[in-house]
């Protein structure tokens, strides 16, 4: 079922408004088998009898549509028996046609330059497509698909909009029959079974009325969470009860839907109620809220509020304890935002864009795939990012409005990309070709392979990486250095070090391509990258590696030479992890990152060098620094999160940041695995294991497990009389050794 053609007919009410299409069958006999192949753009939902069919929400995935229509395939079996039924697909807008007119829609803020490249519809009307598939008990098969023999009327949800928004108003009016979709209302992209995990709820949070203020009640659901509203209210017919999220309160207890001054998030549900004194549930269909706190306005009374928390990564693999309650808040805390984070794309934030940026597809990769399973997840945010690839044809407009052409192999820095903002910010950069975001299409396969084990996945990305090595080359200047993207983005000194950093993800780029090559057997790809490899590192060092007063080397900042040696701690991290670092230098350079660290007793990391900061600290035995660092009640740091009382992570190291839910900078979990547990794949899917754990002095107890694709690794440490005791237990195929470095110590 690849092609269109191949489910039923495109049909359509010829509204951008959400609708609700039905049929009638009659099913001659017991049925054996029942498969419904189903999709509805932008969101749908699909019902036998009334009855909605799966526990899902938000299908399908969002995608380009130009490229990619995910539909999805439900056994319906048990739906089924000999009779009369009814089939009622309902769709809203998300993605494919943005309701603008309807609550919060992003837009950039003043200080940037007006997008030339706004957003632009999919399709002009919503649409949905369907085939049913009966295999009866006698062996005989019936099928039924939509055409214009279906019914379609307007849905009682009036508006939809994609942030979060949506009105409930009243019934949808009268059945007409369904209008065959035009061609060029249809998306071009090819259609496709839905793989990566249906978004589901996960857990209802119960809102609690905390305070009323001028007649407006604040209800508190006790956790911030991507979620889908659900009430029940009873007042008097045609009476509008309204509920506006929010991620935090303001100075007097209110719902604060203002990010930071850069913009109002005025998302708002409206329910207009339908008889007088009756209970009636307000439920939302086709988009999902973020937040807290709920303020709630209107006559009506307000018999139960709960907030549905929503996520692809429903399935855990991971689990975390120890005796810190600080750490286990900041695990809690982690874990909940790369939840409300996860559906169906990887968002950076539920609130301000809901954009899929990458960089956290390879970044935050082993964070998160140490706690949920990333599998499909990966497998779908790749397939994204190929269909985003450029080629060399495609063109965008300037501020002039001239064709701008962004360039053969390049990946954006979201994927999909519903507002592409193609031109460099002055005196900011480029935010669509950044390398550490683009990279994913490589890095982010590479801790695919690392956790699954699944060579297929190299094989499915080889090309478009060496693509876009080849874009990225074209951006290396006469110094043998790029530096046209973010750098160390959300650096809290603003230390982006851009040559430093761009080049070293230049270099990752080129010598995981080498590696992906040796295992696909592509001897002459192998040793071409590898030698392009050598050529950033010989050029790197050169000008980068020197001594300091001190005679002891250290990796420079190229901005800022000028000036004399400046250091940060992402300039030293990331060649080292990498192994650009001379032998005869790394003992000097690991020094140097400890001497930053020590210095500022915090770690002074942006996203994009925060995880080579943890990890080549912990490989250079800095293990008490990152513990004190992330425990430290002052930020940077993740404490201090908890300390502000928040219950998801926010997008910078301060109080009430912008975004109050952002994984980006989630990657103290990695360490929390191969560092606390030391749970270090030493071969892809985990088949062999380093077992070399760290246990803080003020801590006495961690327990940890890990479900991999070989099976459990489990280890639990325990400190008896100034002894630490490791008990380690494995099942499937997995084998597994204890440091020993640690045994000895």
């Amino acid at each position: 079922m690849n092609k269109m053609n191949e489910l039923g007919r495109w049909i359509t009410n010829k509204t951008n408004r959400p609708f609700i299409a039905r049929k009638e069958i009659v099913v001659s006999g017991p049925v054996k088998n029942a498969k419904a192949f189903v999709t509805g753009l932008g969101q749908f939902n699909f019902y036998i009898d009334g009855n909605k069919v799966s526990d899902h929400v938000l299908d399908p995935g969002w995608t380009d549509y130009r490229k990619t229509v995910q539909y999805v395939d439900f056994d319906v079996t048990k739906e089924l028996s000999k009779g009369n039924h009814i089939l009622e697909i309902e769709v809203g807008n998300g993605w494919f046609n943005w309701d603008m007119e309807f609550g919060y829609s992003f837009h950039f803020p003043e200080f940037m330059p007006p997008n030339p490249n706004p957003y632009v519809d999919f399709g002009k009307y919503l649409i949905c497509n369907m085939k049913l598939v009966m295999e009866y008990e006698d062996g005989t098969t019936s099928e039924v698909i939509t055409d214009d023999s279906w019914q379609v009327k307007s849905h009682r949800i009036k508006h939809s909009n994609v942030y979060g928004s949506e009105y409930i108003g009243t019934d949808g009016g009268c059945w007409e029959s369904a209008v065959i979709a035009d061609a060029e209302d249809i998306p071009s992209g090819k259609l496709k079974l839905q793989t990566q995990p249906a978004i589901k709820v996960i857990k209802s949070y119960e809102g609690k009325l905390i305070d009323t203020q001028n007649g407006i009640r604040i209800y508190d659901l006790g956790q911030n969470i991507s979620g889908i509203l659900r009430a029940k209210v009873k007042g008097k017919k045609g009476d509008v009860v309204t509920f506006k999220p929010a991620e935090k309160l303001d100075e007097n207890g209110f719902p604060d839907q203002m990010a930071k001054n850069w913009m109002l998030i005025d998302n708002v549900i409206s329910y207009e109620i339908l008889g007088d004194n009756t209970i009636e549930e307000v439920k939302q269909a086709f988009t999902y809220f973020a937040g807290r706190y709920f303020a709630v306005e209107g006559d009506a009374d307000i018999i139960e509020l709960y907030g549905d928390a929503i996520s692809s990564a429903w399935k855990t693999d991971g689990q975390f304890k120890c005796d810190d309650e600080r750490l286990n808040g900041i695990y809690d805390m982690i874990e909940k935002t790369v939840e409300a984070n996860m559906l169906s794309v990887h968002t950076d934030c539920p609130t301000i864009e809901r954009f899929a940026w990458q960089e956290p597809n390879h970044l935050m990769g082993a964070a998160i795939m140490y706690m949920k399973d990333g599998k499909e997840l990966w497998r779908k945010f790749l397939d994204d990012m190929r269909d985003a690839q450029h080629d060399a044809k495609d063109k965008f407009k300037d501020f002039q409005g001239n064709d701008f052409y962004p360039g053969d192999g390049l990946v954006p820095s979201q994927a999909p990309c519903y507002i592409p903002n193609v031109l460099p910010i002055p005196g900011m950069g480029s935010f669509y070709d950044i390398i550490p975001w683009g990279s994913s299409i490589i890095l982010g396969t590479r801790w695919h392979y690392i956790f699954y084990g699944d060579k297929s996945i190299i094989e499915e990305n080889y090309e478009a990486g060496l693509r876009y090595l080849n874009h990225l080359k074209t951006k290396v200047n006469e110094e043998g250095f790029i530096n046209h993207g973010l750098g160390d983005w959300g650096n809290p000194r603003g230390e982006l070090a851009r040559e430093n950093v761009e080049t070293a993800f230049l270099y990752a780029d080129a010598i995981t391509l080498a590696w992906f090559a040796d295992i696909l057997g592509k001897k002459e790809d192998k040793t071409a990258l590898e030698k392009y490899a050598e050529e950033i590192k010989l050029n790197y060092n050169e000008k980068l590696l020197v001594k300091d007063a001190e005679g002891k080397y250290c990796y420079q900042s190229f901005e800022k030479r000028e000036e004399g040696i400046v250091v940060t701690q992402a300039i030293e991290a990331l060649p080292l992890y990498w192994g650009m670092v001379p032998e005869y230098a790394v003992n000097d350079v690991a020094e140097s990152l400890k001497k930053t660290i020590e210095s500022s007793g915090a770690l002074i990391a942006g996203e994009v060098g925060l995880p080579y900061v943890i990890q080549s600290a912990a490989k250079y035995g800095m293990n008490d620094l990152i513990f004190k660092c992330i425990t430290r009640k002052e930020h940077p740091s993740y404490y201090a999160f908890i300390l502000d009382g928040e219950t998801t992570l926010g997008e910078y190291w301060e109080s009430n940041p912008r975004s109050h839910c952002h994984d980006m900078m989630g990657h103290i979990i990695e360490w929390y695995y191969n560092g606390l547990a030391g749970i270090k794949p030493l071969e892809p899917g985990f088949k062999k294991v380093l077992i070399e754990p760290y246990l803080p002095d003020s801590m006495n107890h961690v327990e940890t497990k890990y479900h991999s694709v070989s099976g459990d690794i489990k280890v639990a440490l325990n400190r008896i009389n100034d002894k630490v005791d490791i008990v380690v237990e494995s099942t499937g195929v997995i084998e597994y050794e204890v440091s020993r470095k640690f045994l000895e110590a």
